[in-house]
């Protein structure tokens, strides 16, 4: 074969390789918008549900805490199956998963199965994202903060309109009819199983004994990484799950209104993870990370000392700021250990966030009961600072 014509080979070669890292980018950033659909219909569903089951706040803070433990906490354990079995039925079957038992929260008979169908639909989540996550990057080896600005970002856009959309459903149709809801979910967990198999295959991962010897060897940039991922997930897990509740009773907003600034501040976290991954390609991660930490303290506390349009600039602005760092701790930690990118992007996404929420949406109920949610919520602003402290660990 001629140079010329070996160049223009592998040309093509090239390019249908970026075609078909564009299409699994695209099928992937569809999944996780329709996964983080539902992993965010809870905070809209909350005021119902509590006033049905006759909930206390505590209880309410229960079933959040059961959500992120379902969905995020166990996503480790995905993340080892997905590179140990290197079987797409997780990113697949994800969606589907979440959307029928989150979406028939309203057929609950009692608490109890209350608890149970929020276990089992939170499965669902914690399935997609390690895989999701892993193959969204693999074989780049440049502009991954963009790629990973994108998958994450779908995610976060869905999260968003979460809210919204389970709070016009349930207005329109009642709550024991929100079942019609799972419908896009399941269309999405039919285009996935369709098509992801004809995607490449990720690498291959190691024996579980290497698996942790990995892990081992960058212990302390790794353990940074996920206290700044901790820290960052107590501000947003517990607004995400309590502040409608929080709006409706103690600021006088309907439940609609409530659902729709809720639905506002994810959605300028969608926008801020997108940025946060531009600039981290740019900037680098460390500079991101103490950015996104030092702007969005002031901005938080704003929302809860001012009232009216300023009160709610400073929890959009604050929300967009402190997402900056979503997809930029997840490519961090996936750079030190690219073998094990399924274990540790679910560390980053599922762990620190489900852990954080295990903890801080319970402890929140408790402290709204015993002093008022104002003052609960308002406390968790102290994280970005301390999250600003870490970050000045990292090394330059």
């Amino acid at each position: 074969m001629r140079p010329a014509e070996v160049l223009v080979h592998r040309g093509t070669e090239a390019a249908c390789s970026r075609r078909a890292s564009l299409a699994l980018l695209g099928l992937l950033a569809i999944g996780h918008f329709f996964v983080d659909l539902y992993s965010s219909a809870l905070g809209a569903l909350q005021p119902l549900l509590v006033e049905r089951f006759r909930m206390s706040l505590t209880q309410a803070g229960v079933l959040g805490g059961v959500l992120v433990f379902s969905s995020s906490v166990m996503q480790p354990l995905y993340g080892m199956l997905s590179d140990r079995l290197q079987t797409r039925a997780f990113a697949a079957l994800g969606p589907g998963i979440a959307a029928l038992f989150v979406s028939a929260l309203g057929l609950a008979p009692g608490y109890w199965a209350l608890l149970v169908m929020v276990c089992l639909g939170g499965a669902g989540i914690a399935a997609f994202h390690p895989q999701g996550s892993s193959l969204a990057t693999a074989g780049l080896e440049g502009k991954r903060g963009r790629v990973m600005a994108i998958f994450v970002s779908s995610g976060t856009v869905g999260f968003s309109l979460g809210p919204t959309y389970f709070s016009l459903l349930s207005a329109r149709l009642g709550l024991a009819r929100t079942w019609w809801a799972a419908l896009p979910g399941l269309a999405a967990s039919a285009l996935l199983a369709w098509q992801l198999p004809r995607a490449g295959n990720p690498e291959k991962s190691t024996a579980p004994r290497g698996q942790f010897r990995a892990l081992a060897s960058v212990w302390r940039p790794l353990a940074v990484l996920y206290l700044l991922v901790f820290l960052r997930s107590v501000v947003q897990i517990t607004y995400a799950q309590l502040l409608p509740l929080y709006l409706h009773r103690e600021r006088g907003y309907s439940v609609s209104a409530a659902s729709y600034t809720l639905s506002a501040y994810l959605f300028f976290g969608a926008l801020g993870g997108f940025v946060g991954g531009h600039l981290a390609d740019r900037l680098g991660g460390r500079r991101v990370i103490l950015l996104s930490m030092a702007g969005s303290a002031p901005l938080l506390a704003l929302f809860f000392l001012a009232h009216g349009a300023l009160s709610v600039a400073g929890l959009l602005l604050g929300g967009l700021i402190l997402l900056f760092t979503i997809p930029v701790n997840v490519v961090m930690a996936q750079e030190l250990i690219p073998s094990q990118a399924g274990t540790v992007s679910a560390l980053m996404m599922g762990f620190a966030w489900g852990l954080a929420g295990l903890i801080f949406i319970p402890l929140t109920g408790a402290l709204a009961d015993r002093f008022s949610m104002h003052s609960a919520l308002a406390a968790w602003t102290i994280c970005p600072v301390l999250g600003f402290l870490l970050a000045l660990r990292l090394p330059k």
